[in-house]
């Protein structure tokens, strides 16, 4: 298993991927709603002799992910303790009921916790086993919440041709030296000329407030607000959105909407990632 990659067209990405990278195949996981696209556009860029075939194995594989402070001590219950403290990545193949099971450190929305990745034929067995340790299952409600507070960026929100990978903060992502790939150019010149001119933040708000409401500061809009989620306490508000870099900074205080107070906070996913030393551009600025 390796760090996410980023689909994108000229630098508009469009989702983050996982790649877990098997003996003989990468297995992507991505977006429900960005699989189709993807497996559209890397089939474009397969030529007649590439020894590469493209498939979507979504109805073949199911996904796991274990979070929360309790992971390490599932892991050591289930004589799975040798992954516990390994670097984000490791990972391990074993079988359930005869079946291949993988197990990595880390998963899609932070480096602490497992993944765990199955064909549906033993995704049965392995949740049993999971809720016996005393897991407990995530709704759709409580994993949105979750990816708001973390601060991962999700297509169709935070990840849309509206918006470049630099401004969505996932320098994880790109790199500055390797071979030609698409969109490196226009990443390039974003870097040297320091043309990022909105980032992603974190907001904690006063109250609940719809996504697309405009962001401003002193009047004049600076941003838009992208996700919105309840927090962990019934008076608790956060939420994602876009913001000029010269309006505002970590701790200051935006109106989102009308009338909705926010506040400018780091979101964990977003800060750690490593840009270039030195950059002006990077997350903290």
């Amino acid at each position: 298993m390796v760090s996410g990659i980023h689909g994108l067209s000229e630098t508009r990405t469009i989702d983050i991927a996982h790649a877990w990278v098997m003996k003989n195949a990468v297995t992507l996981l991505v977006s429900a709603v960005t699989s189709r696209s993807i497996t559209e556009m890397l089939n474009k860029y397969i030529f007649f002799a590439d020894k590469v075939e493209i498939q979507d194995i979504t109805k073949q594989t199911s996904l796991f992910v274990l979070l929360g402070p309790n992971s390490d001590q599932v892991m050591e219950n289930l004589n799975l303790g040798d992954l516990v403290g390994q670097p984000y990545g490791t990972h391990r193949h074993f079988t359930v009921n005869g079946m291949p099971l993988t197990i990595g450190v880390g998963n899609i929305i932070s480096e602490e916790g497992f993944s765990l990745l199955m064909s549906p034929a033993a995704a049965g067995s392995v949740w049993k086993i999971l809720l016996s340790q005393g897991a407990i299952p995530m709704g759709t409600n409580a994993w949105e919440r979750l990816r708001v507070i973390q601060g991962r960026p999700a297509p169709e929100k935070e990840l849309t041709k509206e918006f470049n990978v630099l401004e969505a903060g996932l320098w994880n992502s790109i790199s500055l030296n390797k071979g030609c790939y698409k969109g490196q150019e226009t990443i390039s010149r974003l870097i040297t000329y320091d043309g990022v001119k909105q980032r992603l933040w974190g907001i904690h708000l006063s109250a609940e407030v719809e996504p697309g409401s405009s962001i401003t500061v002193d009047g004049s809009k600076v941003g838009k607000l992208t996700s919105y989620a309840p927090g962990r306490k019934e008076s608790e508000h956060v939420g994602l959105g876009y913001i000029r870099r010269k309006a505002a900074l970590g701790g200051d205080t935006v109106i989102v909407g009308d009338n909705v107070t926010g506040t400018l906070v780091e979101v964990p996913f977003l800060s750690k990632q490593r840009s270039p030393s030195g950059s002006s551009t990077s997350p903290n600025s």
